[in-house]
C-alpha cells in the first residue's frame, strides 16, 4: 500500500482491527446511502436509459430488476465502495468477536442479511479485548 493510502483515507478505505457500531453507521452506512442517492440522481438525469438491461420474460429486467434506478455512475460508484464496505463490516465483525466467514450468512436470503445487520448494527461492542484487539477508543 502506498504511503498516500495509510493516512486517514487508508484508514477509512481498508480498515483494521474493532469498530464500534456508531462509527460503522456514520462512516460507512451513511456514506454508502448518501451517495447511492446522489448517484441514482445523477444517473436518472444524465443517463435516462444507459443503465445494462437484459429483459426475460414479463418485461422483467434480469440484469437490473430496478428500473427506475441505477446507471453507470451508480455501478462505477459501487464498485468502488465494495471493498470499504466489507472491510467496515469485516472490523464491526471483529467487534463482536467473529470472524470474516460470518458473512457467509449473506448467503442465505432473507434470513441471513437479518442476522447480520442485528450483530453489525445492533449489537454493542464486546467490551473486553478478544482476539481481534483491545475495543476501539
Amino acid at each position: 500500500m502506498t504511503t498516500a493510502l495509510r493516512g486517514r483515507a487508508g484508514n477509512w478505505l481498508v480498515p483494521t482491527g474493532r469498530m464500534r457500531r456508531r462509527d460503522w453507521w456514520l462512516r460507512y452506512v451513511l456514506v454508502i446511502v448518501i451517495l447511492g442517492a446522489v448517484t441514482t440522481s445523477i444517473d436518472a438525469e444524465w443517463f435516462p436509459d444507459a443503465y445494462p438491461r437484459l429483459i426475460g420474460g414479463d418485461g422483467f429486467n434480469v440484469l437490473w430488476p430496478f428500473p427506475d434506478s441505477g446507471g453507470p455512475v451508480t455501478a462505477i460508484t459501487a464498485l468502488v465502495l465494495f471493498v470499504p464496505n466489507v472491510a467496515a463490516t469485516v472490523t464491526r465483525l471483529h467487534d463482536r468477536g467473529h470472524s470474516a466467514w460470518w458473512l457467509l450468512w449473506n448467503l442465505l436470503p432473507g434470513i441471513g442479511w437479518l442476522v447480520l445487520i442485528v450483530t453489525v448494527g445492533l449489537l454493542g461492542t464486546e467490551p473486553r479485548a478478544n482476539d481481534y484487539g483491545p475495543p476501539p477508543a
